[in-house]
């Protein structure tokens, strides 16, 4: 029934996250028509928390080894925030311009397999 899920990120300066997206992160895009980009995305996962306060919603990329992907980021001058672990995995924030930081960590859960 569901084949994919369409993820929306609105930045002040879009042309900016876009190209960090591109240029930085590496990832595939199309032109969804008149410049809008549309990127290919890795296989994700949906997880539904509990919260105690209003809904809301997260997104984190994921990756095999944070600590190598860090380093790589650096070296492309990206800005990487403290990293830290959780239960489910070791966290970091890496900061895309025109649209601010961005969540991203190494799992330690089990992942479901892609269908």
């Amino acid at each position: 029934m569901i084949d994919g899920a369409h993820t929306v990120l609105f930045a002040r300066e879009a042309d900016a996250a876009r190209t960090f997206l591109a240029d930085v992160i590496g990832l595939e895009s199309v032109d969804a028509g008149g410049g809008w980009r549309i990127f290919a995305l890795p296989p994700g996962e949906i997880a539904v928390h509990p919260s105690d306060g209003p809904p809301r919603h997260e997104l984190y990329l994921m990756c095999d080894d944070l600590e190598a992907t860090l380093r790589d980021l650096r070296e492309r001058g990206v800005h990487v925030g403290d990293v830290h672990e959780e239960r489910w995995g070791v966290v970091s924030s890496i900061e895309v311009p025109g649209l601010g930081p961005l969540g991203i960590y190494e799992p330690r859960h089990p992942r479901p397999a892609a269908g």
